[in-house]
């Protein structure tokens, strides 16, 4: 089976709840008779998120230029590859959505497979339900601004590892982003968790130790550079989460991620620090992953 066969099957498989199936067959016949506007509306487009992924397929049958330009779409590594969904826009540019799902395939493990992309959907599902219910908010009081975003980035892709990042972003008023990444051993098709890396929870205090000493050296060095760190005076960081968000990078680093305005201001948006090896070395499970 080809890869664009085996992509198109997996999209197949995924299941749709039975309120999106009417919106999904209504979308479906509307690509096919080539009725698409400019810029076609949620209510109009019936995407519902979870739906996107019969919208994709629709669209691959019917379209050789479609099918032709996902042939061209990067192979991860030698097992696995990412496409994503059509992008999604409202019909008033004062309410804007833009949503892109990551769908992974080429996974012999069918479970995991599965996994991932039925979190990604609903992620971005969750997404999708909030932005309606905001922008009727909005609505009510007599209108707004409202923009939503969510994408996605392949940040480490070896032969041993695949880390995926979803980013949201969401702007009323300030802009919020919201990271989430998946990192998975490809060789071995494990889901890689922060926990599972270390022999027990004593990374969480080696580890925020580590970074709050480098926020404190980088706003020595740079007084255009502020952390919230918590002390006897002021509320701020203290310790890393047991999941914090992390990746690993093609050379075996380890990376901590924080969302905008988790322990700094908005201007320095989504705040990463790489820990060295050696500080956490006597915490490791193993020098499998982080070498």
């Amino acid at each position: 089976m080809s890869k664009l066969n085996e992509s198109k099957k997996q999209y197949n498989d995924i299941e749709i709840p039975s309120e999106l199936k009417q919106l999904v067959n209504k979308s479906i016949e509307t690509v096919k008779m080539g009725q698409k506007s400019k810029k076609p509306s949620f209510k109009r487009f019936g995407i519902g998120v979870a739906a996107a992924a019969s919208i994709f397929v629709a669209s691959v049958n019917m379209s050789p230029a479609l099918a032709q330009s996902l042939s061209t779409v990067p192979i991860l590594g030698s097992i696995v590859q990412v496409v994503s969904i059509q992008e999604i826009i409202t019909e008033d540019d004062t309410y804007t959505a833009d949503l892109k799902v990551p769908n992974v395939t080429g996974l012999t493990d069918k479970a995991l497979e599965k996994r991932l992309n039925e979190k990604y959907i609903a992620e971005n599902k969750v997404l999708y339900d909030g932005f309606q219910k905001e922008m009727e908010a909005l609505k009510e009081v007599g209108g707004g601004n409202l923009d939503v975003v969510s994408t996605y980035e392949v940040v480490t892709d070896t032969d041993e590892i695949l880390s995926i990042s979803r980013y949201e972003a969401n702007a009323e008023g300030s802009s919020f982003i919201t990271l989430r990444t998946d990192t998975i051993d490809k060789r071995n098709e494990i889901l890689i968790t922060l926990p599972s890396l270390f022999k027990d929870n004593g990374y969480i205090d080696t580890i925020s130790n580590y970074i709050k000493s480098e926020m404190s050296k980088e706003m020595e060095a740079d007084e255009t550079i502020t952390y919230w760190i918590a002390s006897e005076e002021e509320i701020g960081f203290e310790s890393i989460r047991p999941d914090q968000t992390f990746s690993i990078t093609a050379d075996h680093k380890l990376i901590i991620s924080f969302d905008k305005y988790e322990v700094a201001p908005g201007s320095m948006g989504v705040i990463t620090f790489e820990i060295p090896t050696d500080v956490i070395k006597e915490e490791l499970m193993s020098d499998y992953y982080i070498k």
